[in-house]
């Protein structure tokens, strides 16, 4: 059986046009080993999906949370459009003098750090930041990305992620469409203490929310 072959698909309780392509299995992420690879790539590229999944999304946000600017990690930009789409239409607060939201992705230097450059930085300082991804396991990458808006000066409104292994990052709240519990025996472990690895147990690929490349 192929790499490709082991998927099942699994869909959101949130909505059932919503789903994501689980493969269980031995896998590296760039901060722990994993027991499943998560596929978004259908989710965050079909069209009617990534409105679905903003539409649910959005209803988390609509009539409790300002929201003036949508940042969008792991290639999120059609879901973070459709987001802002959904809650411009749903008449949700914002303090931009026009009304107007802004979707926004960020740029990693070379060290690896998220900067915004000179003619973006006017769209996080002062606003107030929907932070969007698309997965979340250890919770570092989240971590250090609002460090970075607060750096920039944005105010963080809230975490939005397709998944997430964890419900609270940094005291926020993170809101999914799919937790750990809907894939069942999910789990993820440091580098050195993953029992595949001590069971000599070989990495099948290594992943992040982009895709995989097998070994």
């Amino acid at each position: 059986m192929t790499f490709e072959h082991q998927a099942m698909k699994v869909y959101s309780q949130y909505n059932n046009s919503v789903s994501i392509k689980v493969v269980p299995g031995h896998f590296a992420t760039n901060h722990s080993h994993i027991t499943h690879y998560i596929d978004m790539t259908t989710l965050k590229s079909r069209q009617s999906m990534a409105r679905a999944a903003a539409k649910s999304i959005a209803g988390e946000y609509v009539g409790t949370t300002i929201v003036d600017t949508i940042v969008c990690m792991d290639g999120t930009e059609v879901i973070g459009g459709y987001l802002a789409e959904e809650l411009t239409n749903s008449g949700i607060m914002s303090m931009n003098q026009h009304k107007a939201m802004y979707v926004v992705t960020p740029e990693f230097n070379s060290a690896g750090q998220m900067i915004f450059r000179d003619n973006i930085q006017p769209m996080i300082k002062g606003r107030h930041v929907l932070f969007l991804l698309a997965s979340a396991t250890t919770g570092r990458t989240i971590e250090r990305s609002l460090e970075c808006i607060s750096y920039y000066g944005g105010i963080v409104a809230g975490i939005s992620a397709i998944f997430s292994a964890n419900e609270v990052i940094a005291g926020q709240p993170v809101h999914t469409l799919f937790k750990a519990s809907d894939i069942p025996e999910y789990k993820t472990y440091p580098h050195n203490q993953c029992p595949y690895c001590q069971a000599g147990k070989r990495i099948e690929a290594i992943v992040n929310s982009y895709g995989y490349s097998k070994l």
